[in-house]
């Protein structure tokens, strides 16, 4: 499946007192391989529209300026069908049959993982939004840039917060026990060996450690355990399929856990899929939008909340998902590498890539020299009473914990 968009926008110069000489944009085309059916669908059309939010904003804007000429973005998109090896060659067909000089990375860690070397070996830029798995930065890549925290860091502070509830008790950390079930995926893995570091640094006891089922549609015989066991903490990490059947047999099941983390809760909609079901749920986000983050194009985050929701009919009764926002972030930092590269060149593009420091609307955005973005942490909400409330960390917190989930 291929969809395309061509952009091409007029862009009008002129002085006060003078009238405007208008002139259109030519284009820059980027690539994308991305999940628009299969299990990674639902976020791989969260982050297609992300791309085209950004791309619409920054026409509006006026486009992007490379010395005295002026460009739109437009993307050649492919559907990966949630298929590393179809996301593979799908890259290899962008650069060498569509001419494809700069990559937007696809959905998942597993996908971007099947693309980088692709892209690595054409030595063509990509800047991915969705894919945070450590292992993609210690390969030695030198053009793979992620806008987004890296995966280990995701429900880490979750036990963090479980050691500091525990305290407040009267309790030591120790006594803390800890139930995970997480997607067999790179991803998914890198959450857990956070978790797992986190619990071991406050000596608590891991009593479940399961791998959730490869089509993530039913965790029964986990929850099972869970109900058996009684743990204080409760991790789950599986993407939007995972956290929504998740939900619903927890929900269904009557789980009852004090403290339930899990990854994906916005972009599988839990709130309006499942209701009280996801209650003072704990959900992990690279980004809210009651953060004061803000930039020139998108404004601040809650401008870019709303102006998204404006333009997306399908999303106006819901929390934007963090999976859209660093998207349109991806797309911002290759305007900003653009006009400070001066060029179309793809090296020089990569450089100047290499060497952005930008604050955003999603956040800060500097990437180390293995391509991860160093300026930005990872923030934990609640939900509470249907709403997405930040609790973690207590930089950031708008509002108090729910403790122990009734």
């Amino acid at each position: 499946m291929r969809t395309t968009l061509f952009s091409v926008a007029t862009l009008a110069f002129g002085a006060l007192g003078s009238s405007a000489i208008a002139m259109d944009c030519e284009t820059i085309t980027l690539g994308a391989a991305i999940s628009l059916t299969g299990k990674y669908s639902t976020d791989g059309v969260h982050t297609q529209k992300g791309y085209e939010f950004a791309i619409q904003k920054i026409k509006d804007d006026g486009g992007v300026k490379i010395g005295d000429k002026c460009y739109n973005f437009n993307v050649v998109y492919y559907d990966d069908e949630s298929k590393g090896d179809r996301g593979a060659t799908l890259a290899e067909r962008l650069i060498n049959q569509d001419g494809v000089q700069y990559m937007l990375g696809p959905y998942s860690s597993g996908l971007t993982t099947a693309i980088a070397p692709v892209t690595e070996k054409y030595e063509i830029p990509m800047v991915e939004a969705e894919g945070a798995s450590r292992s993609l930065f210690n390969k030695g890549y030198k053009n793979l840039f992620a806008v987004l925290s890296t995966s280990e860091q995701y429900l880490a502070s979750a036990i963090t917060l479980a050691a500091e509830m525990a305290k407040a008790e009267g309790k030591d950390p120790s006594e803390v026990t800890v139930a995970i079930a997480v997607e067999n995926d790179p991803f998914s893995l890198d959450v857990r060996a956070g978790v797992v570091d986190d619990a071991a640094r406050f000596g608590m006891k891991i009593v479940i450690d399961e791998k959730l089922p490869r089509d993530l549609s039913d965790m029964t015989g986990i929850l099972t355990k869970v109900k058996l066991v009684k743990p204080d903490v409760l991790i789950v990490s599986g993407h939007a399929k995972g956290a929504a059947t998740a939900v619903r047999q927890i929900g269904e099941q009557g789980v009852s856990v004090p403290m339930i983390a899990m990854t994906h809760c916005e972009s599988a909609d839990v709130v309006g899929n499942f209701g009280d079901f996801a209650e003072n749920l704990l959900c992990s986000t690279q980004w809210s939008e009651t953060l004061t983050y803000e930039d020139p194009i998108f404004g601040t985050a809650s401008n870019y909340h709303e102006e998204f929701k404006a333009a997306n009919a399908d999303y106006a009764d819901k929390t934007v998902p963090y999976q859209v926002a660093q998207a349109s972030a991806a797309v911002y930092v290759f305007k900003d590498a653009f006009e400070r590269a001066g060029s179309l060149d793809k090296a020089a593009l990569r450089d100047a890539i290499a060497a952005t420091d930008l604050m955003t609307f999603y956040g800060g955005i500097k990437f180390a020299p293995e391509g991860n973005n160093i300026a930005k942490p990872m923030v934990l909400r609640q939900i509470q009473g249907g709403e997405y409330k930040v609790v973690a960390p207590s930089a950031f917190a708008s509002d108090k914990l729910v403790w122990p989930r009734p």
